[in-house]
């Protein structure tokens, strides 16, 4: 997370030092043209965009190429977090071996579903229970007045298998 707000503030001190040399002139020209414009009494505000619109792109045409050095080193730097410091940092991806161990996809689940059994009872038979819910441990559960957690009666049974056919 460190590396991703420190790219993020490395983008806005290159937006910064793109936009302040332009800002600044800008700024620079509009105050030299007020200051004449006072001077000679003049209160045309047209007159101080031309020389604002010229200044600026100037300014732009001679500081370009190191504003485009600037981009590129930026989005040079990004494409090498993005693709080769993030996947290597265990915290943001999974690990390589992942699907070795899960099924993630429909076509891989069918080849081990039995050719006798649905889908879904293939992994009603093959579900995982958690630690503690033997038969003993729901007799316990049950004796000290709790209910059992619900099970889908016949018609939200035949409907869930229906589904999942």
């Amino acid at each position: 997370m460190e590396i991703l707000m420190e790219f993020f503030t490395k983008g806005l001190m290159t937006m910064l030092t793109i936009a302040m040399p332009c800002v600044l002139t800008a700024a620079a020209i509009g105050l030299i043209v007020g200051i004449l414009q006072a001077v000679t009494q003049v209160q045309e505000q047209t007159i101080a965009a031309a020389p604002k619109i010229f200044t600026v792109f100037l300014v732009i045409i001679i500081l370009g190429t190191g504003y485009m050095k600037l981009l590129s080193n930026l989005f040079n730097e990004g494409m090498n977090i993005a693709f080769e410091v993030i996947p290597k940092n265990d915290d943001f991806v999974l690990p390589a071996d992942y699907y070795n161990y899960t099924k993630p996809f429909i076509d891989e689940m069918k080849n081990d579903v039995k050719k006798d059994m649905t889908p879904m009872e293939h992994l009603l038979n093959n579900a995982i229970t958690p630690q503690g819910n033997t038969p003993k441990d729901r007799f316990e559960f049950l004796r000290h007045g709790a209910s059992e957690i619900p099970t889908p009666n016949y018609v939200e049974r035949k409907t869930i298998m229906e589904n999942n056919r």
